[in-house]
């Protein structure tokens, strides 16, 4: 298949009640967030975590569709096998043609989010057409402290300390705004399809179903708001279509506990020449879709 030829850019909406959606390690795992403002943050990272997961999961790791960042991964490793593949010695740290083509097709995260791969086994580095920006919560968030007890023990040295007491912080509620780029001419670059989209809009939309933890609480898809554009180089500005989604808490509430506590306004009249808006997820409503043209 060839590679896509229009560009996208959406809004990706989601929530967690009672959980930590995305830790902070430089902070005691306290939910991230932006310390002016009050808002929660989620990193890029951690949402493409959860979708190069749901594509292993689905896909089974296998070619064209292995993950290359995955837990334990030794990336040279992988590079060796492009190497091993195209029958070359990787003898000097100067990327050999066809290594960065053999990496792109075989591996789904490398053709969506792109990779910086040029490390003693050199396989170059190639900008991926997905781009997401941090998740914002709409409102400040307010995280609660959590003291835990471990009652068993590992070894009987440890029954004399009696129990092991362990924190954990959860957010009462938040609902998370997300903005996504998807470029056609890096899409070229690495041969992201219309197969591998309609896969990443499926991850998106199934994107907690297969990540539930207890640290995370209660997380759910709100809304996914997808600008399609007729042109691969865009037919207006990113600003100006995110400017159509709107969502506000609703007045004379102190604080949000649900998302009914939101209106989600969408405005799709008139809307520039060679842009179509589709909803792909609009407050949790699940459906079959196809972007195919």
């Amino acid at each position: 298949m060839t590679a896509i030829n229009q560009r996208y850019d959406f809004v990706f909406l989601f929530d967690v009640k009672d959980g930590n959606p995305n830790g902070d390690p430089d902070a005691g795992n306290i939910p991230r967030m932006d310390f002016q403002t009050g808002q929660g943050l989620v990193t890029d990272v951690c949402i493409k975590r959860k979708v190069r997961n749901y594509v292993s999961i689905v896909k089974e790791d296998q070619p064209p569709y292995e993950i290359y960042v995955k837990d334990r991964a030794v990336l040279n490793h992988q590079h060796a096998r492009a190497y091993d593949a195209l029958g070359i010695n990787p003898v000097s740290k100067k990327e050999s043609p066809g290594v960065l083509e053999w990496m792109c097709q075989n591996f789904y995260d490398i053709r969506t989010f792109g990779a910086m791969m040029a490390t003693e086994v050199n396989a170059g580095s190639v900008r991926g057409p997905v781009q997401l920006s941090f998740a914002r919560s709409i409102d400040p968030i307010v995280h609660a402290e959590h003291t835990l007890a471990r009652m068993a023990t590992t070894n009987e040295r440890d029954m004399e300390k009696g129990q092991t007491l362990g924190r954990k912080y959860t957010i009462p509620y938040a609902l998370y705004r997300l903005h996504g780029f998807i470029s056609a001419p890096f899409a070229k670059k690495t041969g992201f399809t219309q197969s591998d989209l309609d896969l990443f809009w499926e991850a998106l939309i199934n994107l907690f179903e297969h990540d539930r933890a207890s640290a995370r609480g209660w997380m759910s898809v709100c809304g996914l708001y997808v600008f399609q554009h007729e042109s691969a180089l865009g037919n207006t500005h990113a600003y100006e279509l995110f400017d159509r989604i709107q969502v506000q808490k609703k007045e004379n509430l102190d604080f949000s506990r649900d998302l009914d506590d939101y209106t989600i306004q969408v405005d799709n009249t008139d809307l520039p020449v060679g842009v179509n808006l589709i909803q792909l997820v609009k407050r949790a409503s699940f459906s079959k879709f196809s972007l195919a043209r």
